[in-house]
């Protein structure tokens, strides 16, 4: 595996890891370890056959921080594209993306929208939003025909009738008009239609002057949130990949909401996993990240209503269950979290080294993260986080040391 890994990409592994404790973007699936039973179950059940066969899901994710929510946000993520989904990572703010707003939940999906991207793609930081995503359907088209043998005078005729042909059916009237005469606008080399066309797919702002010339009616509030939602997932379904994936993560707790805010959180969530089961909404695939389920421990019907949807666990011999917890993954006995802390320690070993083209002895390696891991307070929140970051430095100090007898009192210091 280790041979797919340069000494650039290593060397932003371990900065990433050793300085907060998160995991790259790219990288994170070199120190994978105990995922592959839970992915795998995700993988067939629903990534090859019911999200790409027009069915939908939801599933919430429950962990503490630190405790891998990202990490395996972004295995999914991984997985999706490999089986040609279209994704959208979107990070849940009280500022930016509160839940009880979808129109900015929208704006946050549309502008996060992945196609599945190759490594160079993603570590250029380049390949995000629906702007780059039309561009890019635009330009497979475009191609698509000119490898038909097609000539620069023929294109325009052809790639109409394509739209014409293909692009149609959308529960949204205006979002059919958006993306057609988005693509329209490549095709005539029209920077500012496009943009501004663009502007209104991304749920940004809304001009009717502006907009309606191109059969764009509607702006988006809380009403036409869904509808355009929904309409994302068939253009996408429509021009070739498998549905959307869209990976929830609430970074941080929400006291400041009001209870009505809280309120209309939890409603639009409810919503949300309803909606999944309609025959109107297909491929989609809906991951939602929790630090904790205290957001539930609550009276009323909402609260009530939306703990009903999430009462059954996700495992690899019940993939219907709803609810995956992270800690459960690993088993809540010390031996077996600690085994799981010297595997990952074994994996940031290895990266390390290829990062800064040394060779550690065998033993006083296996030592070292034996130490680290006898160090960490297993249980106490973020003990994983706080491991990673640990163990970098432990590999910095043997580095810049390499004569030293490393100790649980040295340890204490790095």
């Amino acid at each position: 595996m280790y041979e797919e890994l340069n000494q650039n990409i290593a060397h932003r592994i371990i900065s990433s890891v050793g300085s907060t404790g998160q995991p790259p973007e790219y990288g994170f699936q070199f120190f994978s370890v105990g995922l592959d039973e839970i992915v795998d179950a995700i993988d067939k059940e629903y990534l090859q056959f019911l999200i790409k066969g027009g069915g939908s899901s939801f599933k919430v994710i429950v962990g503490g921080y630190g405790s891998g929510k990202t990490h395996f946000l972004y295995t999914i993520r991984e997985l999706a594209w490999n089986n040609n989904y279209a994704t959208s990572y979107v990070t849940l703010t009280p500022e930016d993306t509160p839940f009880h707003k979808l129109e900015l939940v929208y704006r946050s999906i549309a502008n996060n929208l992945q196609l599945p991207l190759k490594t160079n793609e993603l570590l250029s930081g380049s390949e995000r939003g629906i702007e780059s995503f039309l561009i890019r359907w635009y330009n497979n088209i475009e191609s698509r025909y000119r490898t038909l043998g097609m000539e620069d005078d023929e294109l325009p005729e052809i790639l109409e009738e394509y739209i014409k042909n293909n692009i149609k059916g959308y529960e949204s009237s205006s979002f059919t008009n958006a993306v057609r005469n988005a693509f329209l606008s490549l095709l005539r080399g029209d920077n500012e239609d496009f943009e501004t066309i663009a502007t209104w797919l991304k749920g940004e702002s809304y001009s009717r002057s502006e907009h309606s010339k191109h059969g764009i009616l509607q702006r988006i509030d809380k009403n036409t949130a869904f509808p355009r939602l929904r309409s994302l997932g068939q253009w996408i379904r429509s021009i070739g990949y498998s549905g959307l994936i869209i990976l929830f993560d609430e970074a941080e707790q929400t006291p400041s909401f009001s209870s009505r805010q809280m309120q209309l959180h939890l409603n639009n969530l409810r919503q949300l996993i309803d909606t999944c089961q309609s025959t109107s909404f297909q491929g989609f695939l809906i991951f939602y990240a929790v630090p904790d389920e205290e957001f539930l421990h609550r009276r009323g019907f909402v609260y009530e209503a939306l703990t009903q949807r999430l009462n059954t666990n996700f495992t690899t011999f019940n993939p219907s269950g709803v609810k995956i917890n992270l800690e459960a993954i690993f088993g809540d006995r010390p031996e077996k979290l600690r085994e799981h802390l010297y595997k990952v320690g074994v994996k940031l070993s290895e990266i390390y080294q290829i990062a800064y083209n040394i060779n550690f002895e065998p033993d006083k390696i296996a030592e070292a993260i034996h130490l680290a891991v006898e160090e960490v307070s297993l249980f106490e929140p973020g003990y994983k986080r706080y491991f990673v970051t640990k163990i970098i430095s432990v590999f910095h100090y043997l580095r810049s040391n390499p004569d030293s007898d490393l100790s649980s009192e040295i340890l204490e210091t790095i």
